[in-house]
């Protein structure tokens, strides 16, 4: 007989728990176990051991499970806890090889040519992955700031936008790398691989990925 919800609809059944199922498992288990005992052949009876043998399986299969258990709970739990201390990073800039929002301020970038380069190429990219900028630098790491002026010495557009260091040996290229630029965060998220941080731009970035933080507006 059903039972009528306070709508007048059947009352769904709660699922049930893992361990619940477990526990229904293991009485199921035994039943088939006594009724496998009760019905053996009298003259082939079946070896003492090979019962031991069942429980220890079925034991060891439930313990595992309740290991994963466990495991996942405590995931979860670490997960939150470092949402929580990530969440003092929000407001500040993160220097990160990750897409920057540009609303006409400079935007500081960290190229890192190659080792033996002896040219370098700053190359802007937009939201598109369309190229938009190419510039000259020095053959150095040292920070520089991209003004978003145009070739023609125009103003780029506002938006996100990407930066790649090509770096030259004897006028052959031997790199094309990503380059770190400094992005407001905005929030901590969490995903499949723990938490995450969002950037201005709506990029993610992994807190392992983030290679310094300073506040925002800072030089």
């Amino acid at each position: 007989m059903d039972v009528i919800s306070p709508i007048g609809a059947p009352a769904t059944t709660p699922p049930k728990t893992e361990a619940a199922k477990i526990s229904t498992d293991y009485q199921m288990f035994l039943k088939m176990l006594t009724a496998q005992m009760k019905n053996q052949d009298p003259l082939n009876p079946i070896e003492s051991s090979d019962y031991a043998t069942q429980l220890a399986t079925f034991s060891g299969v439930e313990q595992q499970v309740k290991t994963n258990q466990l495991l996942e709970s405590l995931t979860g739990q670490l997960g939150i806890s470092g949402m929580g201390q990530l969440a003092a990073w929000v407001g500040m800039e993160a220097r990160a090889a990750v897409p920057a929002l540009f609303t006409g301020a400079p935007i500081s970038v960290f190229p890192a040519p190659a080792k033996d380069a002896d040219k370098a190429v700053l190359v802007g990219y937009d939201a598109q992955d369309q190229e938009v900028s190419r510039q000259d630098i020095a053959v150095s790491t040292d920070p520089l700031q991209w003004t978003g002026t145009t070739a023609t010495g125009g103003q780029m557009m506002p938006g996100n936008y990407s930066f790649r260091l090509e770096s030259y040996l004897a006028g052959k290229l031997t790199a094309n790398d990503p380059v770190e630029v400094f992005s407001r965060l905005t929030e901590v998220r969490q995903s499949t691989n723990g938490a995450v941080l969002v950037t201005e731009s709506g990029a993610t970035v992994l807190p392992s990925e983030v290679k310094a933080l300073r506040p925002t507006g800072a030089p």
